[in-house]
């Protein structure tokens, strides 16, 4: 049986063509690109450049540049004395609340001349009868000074005006072993109020206590009638703490609205702090009884 001869394939010279022409293809497309991107970037250097000539060939420009969008108008700082003013006239509108408040809680102790209320503009007083508030010859509060106080605390409480309370006795001496003198009574009975009040949610900050004992009558000691009203507690709410010192440094039975308090009252209103003691003064709780 003849065999079959095979024949020998041939062999293609031209494959290479084919590469060629794809690498030919894709240098095209990159030349395009390049090409592309020097444009764009032609561009953008040719608008930068006369942006920069613009500039450098027009000096007369304004000063002051234009605004964009609305214009806001310019303010100035705000001045200090004009909120002073309004501090104080706050502090002056707050005491004439009080004095307002209280009158309305007390009426019939008004009436009865148990409780009296006046002031001025720099700083108001509450007076009360020390025979409301405490036994003869004692600093411990009854119970009806509990429910007084309590009252004048829930109408001091929301208010930053500075308080002292003065102690005021008649002339007749007392000499026991809690009270040597009316100095010491008088300072306790303050120190009383001021620690009830604090109780009752006044800001302790605010609240300073003061005893004068016997040397600041409103009345002649030689009655029963004048001891009588000598005999007092004054809760003095003032307009700032420059007045509140000003009136406990001579008491407020003997302190006039004159210039030198006018002064003080238009000063910028501290924050209230504990008065240092005078003579006679204290500024704590009062003593356990």
């Amino acid at each position: 049986m003849a065999r079959r001869r095979h024949h020998e394939e041939h062999e293609n010279h031209e494959r290479w063509l084919v590469s060629y022409a794809d690498f030919i293809t894709l240098l095209f497309a990159f030349f395009v690109v390049m090409y592309s991107v020097s444009s764009i970037n032609e561009g953008k250097y040719k608008i930068l450049s006369d942006s920069l000539i613009g500039v450098f060939n027009q000096p007369d420009r304004a000063v002051k540049p234009i605004p964009i969008g609305e214009a806001r108008p310019q303010t100035s700082e705000p001045d200090p004395a004009l909120f002073d003013e309004d501090v104080n006239q706050a502090a002056a509108d707050s005491l004439e609340s009080i004095a307002d408040r209280v009158r309305e809680a007390f009426g019939e102790l008004i009436l009865g001349e148990q409780l009296k209320v006046r002031g001025n503009e720099l700083w108001i007083e509450i007076e009360l009868s020390s025979s409301l508030l405490f036994p003869s010859g004692d600093a411990l509060p009854n119970d009806a000074a509990f429910d007084i106080i309590e009252k004048i605390a829930k109408i001091l409480a929301p208010y930053e005006n500075p308080i002292h309370v003065e102690g005021f006795t008649d002339n007749l001496p007392i000499q026991t072993a809690q009270f040597p003198t009316n100095w010491e009574l008088s300072a306790a009975r303050a120190a009383s109020i001021v620690r009830m009040l604090a109780m009752d949610g006044v800001n302790q900050g605010r609240l300073a206590a003061v005893g004068y004992g016997e040397f600041q009558p409103v009345a002649d000691n030689a009655t029963a009638e004048g001891r009588a009203r000598n005999r007092r507690v004054v809760l003095v709410v003032s307009r700032n703490l420059d007045v509140r010192r000003s009136v406990s440094g001579v008491g407020s039975a003997n302190a006039k609205p004159d210039s030198a308090l006018q002064r003080a009252g238009t000063q910028p209103a501290a924050t209230p702090t504990v008065q240092a003691p005078q003579a006679g003064a204290v500024n704590s709780p009062s003593p356990t009884p």
